[in-house]
């Protein structure tokens, strides 16, 4: 059974949940972006891949507790920056788009599997994870008009999505609440693998 988390009825749990369910079913890492906070802000929530991963890092980490609960969503973006810097400066890295939906593949396990790694190991594999997502982002950073504004733009989206995953782990406080997270963190996990597979049925 999922952790209970209690102490956090202040969240509001039923607008982060909407924002999850309104967010576009489309895929970030395009390249055609354009400048500006606005810019910055829809990019990671209009694509799938990435929204997937924000959200599930929450919900894994309301999922395994203090202090996880807020390490793990710390813990990403800080690596971010530092796939970001790699992006930017031109540094390859293998697979990075595969990488990014295996990362939904893993995450999507991990809530379906009720997984309690140890700590170590829960901020290792979001780590490497970050930095294949930072990458990405930071390889598109250098075409947006005015990149620095940017940049605000997609972390606050960014932190947004990691409390939309807090808030849905938060119906882990009921026998119901848990068994429907962990089957969503299954259909997290088939999207991965259908995004790794090249999303095939979209033309």
């Amino acid at each position: 059974m999922l952790h209970k988390i209690t102490g956090w009825r202040w969240l509001p749990r039923g607008m982060l949940l909407l924002w999850s369910l309104l967010a576009p079913p489309a895929f970030a890492h395009t390249g055609d972006i354009g400048g500006g906070v606005a810019a910055g802000f829809l990019h990671p929530i209009s694509g799938l891949d990435h929204l997937l991963a924000m959200v599930a890092v929450g919900i894994w980490g309301a999922f395994l507790g203090r202090p996880l609960l807020w390490a793990l969503p710390v813990a990403f973006p800080l690596m971010m920056v530092v796939g970001g810097v790699l992006g930017i400066a031109a540094v390859p890295l293998p697979s990075v788009e595969s990488a990014i939906a295996l990362s939904v593949i893993v995450l999507g396990v991990a809530i379906a599997v009720a997984w309690r790694a140890p700590a170590v190991i829960a901020v290792a594999v979001i780590a490497v994870f970050a930095v294949f997502h930072g990458h990405a982002h930071g390889t598109e950073l250098p075409h947006a008009a005015t990149p620095t504004v940017y940049a605000v733009g997609l972390v606050i989206a960014n932190g947004l999505l990691h409390l939309d995953g807090i808030a849905l782990g938060l119906f882990a406080r009921n026998p119901f609440g848990a068994t429907a997270l962990r089957a969503g963190g299954g259909a997290i996990a088939a999207t991965g693998v259908w995004i790794l597979l090249g999303s095939p049925g979209v033309a």
